[in-house]
């Protein structure tokens, strides 16, 4: 062995073996990363706890504006806040109160057109000086239309041009070199939920008026009514209680609901047919009987306004796939297993 070989072979034996736990130096840049992470989320998550803290009777007179709205309600910015302008627009009208974003550059270039009497405009800008704002706020000015300024300078041109200033903590933004708009357009966005949700619960906005704005969304799939999903008029699958089984029978398999409904003289469901009522009566002489003889009397029937949900409990429940819908003891749809199914009632 040579002597460089016998010194290399030496100091392996004389180096100390790393625990065998210690953290490898790769996931170093992992675990800063995890650091600031949580230091962005704890910044913004603090200031959005010092607004809360800081909200006053403003808030109040700017949802009495908002409420006042016979228009719509304009959201406006520019850059970042813009963005956030734009959600805010999208919440309040989701929300049950109309609203559009305004790009305050384009207003300036024919977009004022879109803002009119009757409306309301919240404009949201960090420093309250942001130029692109100028004319939209004159706008405001020259014809009276309510303006709400929400900025971390109630002493700006925008809190002083404003009817009401909704005025932001101020709070650095997150970051070691907190410059990048952050923690602003965090409680920005979040006022603009909570002018949102205290307009809607001022308004007594509910969930099926929720459901009327979302109809392909999953609260809208979960409060479906049955009127949404049932076949009408000449779909029923109707006969008379006194028609003879070869009427009813080829009345179902016209229709193919696996059933038909036996209408009394009133005009009300007396009962059902259903091809396990078939089975059951099945002999030589079923096509020589009346409806009334074969037909389950007092069905299970729902009524158009309840949730299709309710109606496919009812249906796995007694173990059948159609409902008959009635309105004062007559039908007036009927409702498949399927129908539910297929609109993604669960």
């Amino acid at each position: 062995m040579t002597a460089r070989a016998r010194g290399e072979a030496s100091e392996a034996r004389n180096t100390p073996a790393a625990p065998a736990n210690a953290p490898s130096t790769t996931d170093e840049p992992a675990a800063e990363g995890l650091a600031a992470a949580r230091r962005v989320l704890t910044q913004e998550a603090d200031a959005l706890v010092r607004l809360a803290g800081d909200l006053d009777e403003r808030i109040g007179r700017a949802l009495d504006i908002l409420a006042g709205v016979t228009g719509r309600v304009v959201i406006t910015g520019m850059g970042k806040s813009g963005h956030i302008a734009r959600k805010i627009a999208a919440t309040f009208a989701s929300t049950g109160t109309p609203s559009l974003f305004v790009h305050p550059a384009e207003a300036s270039h024919g977009d004022l057109g879109m803002v009119t009497a009757g409306d309301a405009v919240v404009a949201l800008s960090n420093s309250g000086e942001t130029f692109e704002l100028a004319d939209i706020v004159s706008h405001t000015r020259r014809w009276s239309i309510p303006l709400i300024g929400i900025t971390s300078n109630a002493a700006s041109t925008l809190g002083a041009a404003a009817d009401v200033t909704l005025a932001l903590p101020k709070v650095g933004e997150a970051g070691s070199m907190a410059i990048a708009p952050t923690t602003s357009t965090t409680m920005m966005l979040a006022l603009g939920d909570a002018l949102a949700v205290a307009l809607l619960e001022r308004k007594g906005f509910s969930a099926e008026d929720f459901r009327a704005l979302h109809p392909g969304g999953k609260l809208g799939q979960k409060l479906l009514r049955v009127a949404d999903l049932m076949h009408v008029g000449k779909e029923l699958p109707l006969i008379s209680v006194e028609s003879g089984m070869q009427e009813a029978v080829l009345e179902m398999t016209a229709k193919t609901y696996g059933c038909v409904g036996a209408i009394g003289g009133d005009g009300r469901l007396a009962g059902i047919v259903t091809d396990g009522d078939l089975r059951r009566h099945m002999n030589v002489d079923l096509m020589h009987r009346t409806v009334r003889e074969v037909m389950t009397a007092h069905p299970r029937t729902i009524r158009p306004g309840a949730l299709a949900a309710e109606a496919l409990h009812v249906m796995n429940e007694k173990s059948i796939t159609s409902l008959f819908v009635l309105e004062d003891g007559k039908p007036v749809g009927i409702v498949r297993l399927h129908d539910c199914l297929k609109a993604g009632v669960a």
